[in-house]
């Protein structure tokens, strides 16, 4: 009798999570959409996509939630409509108690400012990818200029800024890459009214150990102001050209 009496409870309890998982759901699908929440998770460090931005894009593809039933909020033509936005590197979109839509949303991050003679002012992100430029906020990454096609931008010019990057002694050093027709490389330094003479994007840690070198027993003795070119294409040797 004491087993029947468990299992009678045990079918009851059930029955009625069930019943309420039908009357509950259909209850907050008939209920209106009333909070359209965007978090954007990274923006202490980039601020590149704003929630006006989200808000803007989902209203003009007149599918934003606010004032919609929760049945006719559609999370995945939302998630998909965000990431159209070519400054957005991944989302997620989910219903919430309330009556509310959220947007968790992740920027893409760029290691790379290119103005390029030919193709434009774009960025290139972590991933080796093209990001357009946006109007909302400028990051402080490495600026290369000049005859600079996109695959040149994502292949030998991402694997410099990667090696200044992992070497702060050196990225320290470089404000503006400047590339040639020909490829070769022109490196604007912070430091000194003078250009570096870098050659092609390759053997970097040879031309900037000879730099540091020519800066110990160069630079520091016969002054910063003395030449006008530091060429470092050579091996084994530094030319320079004076003022």
């Amino acid at each position: 009798m004491k087993k029947f009496l468990i299992i009678l409870a045990s079918l009851a309890i059930i029955g009625y999570l069930v019943f309420s998982a039908i009357y509950f759901g259909k209850s907050s699908r008939n209920e209106e959409c009333t909070d359209f929440e965007v978090i954007v998770k990274d923006s202490s460090r980039i601020q590149f996509v704003h929630k006006k931005d989200i808000e803007d894009l989902l209203k003009r593809k007149k599918i934003y939630p606010v004032g919609k039933t929760m049945s006719e909020v559609n999370t995945l033509e939302i998630l998909d409509t965000i990431l159209t936005n070519k400054l957005v590197k991944s989302a997620n979109v989910y219903t919430a108690q309330g009556g509310r839509v959220v947007a968790n949303i992740y920027q893409r991050e760029p290691i790379l400012r290119v103005i390029s003679d030919t193709k434009g002012s774009f960025y290139i992100d972590n991933n080796r990818e093209r990001m357009p430029v946006s109007a909302n906020f400028t990051v402080y990454v490495p600026i290369a200029t000049g005859a600079i096609d996109e695959d040149f931008a994502k292949n030998e010019l991402y694997d410099f800024v990667t090696f200044l990057n992992d070497n702060p002694e050196w990225n320290a050093w470089v404000d503006q890459i400047v590339v040639k027709p020909n490829k070769d490389v022109d490196l604007i330094p912070r430091a000194g009214d003078f250009k570096i003479a870098f050659g092609k994007l390759e053997n970097y840690s040879e031309k900037f150990t000879k730099f540091a070198l020519f800066i110990e027993k160069g630079l520091n003795v016969v002054g910063w102001n003395r030449y006008s070119e530091i060429n470092l294409k050579y091996d084994n040797q530094v030319v320079c050209t004076k003022r």
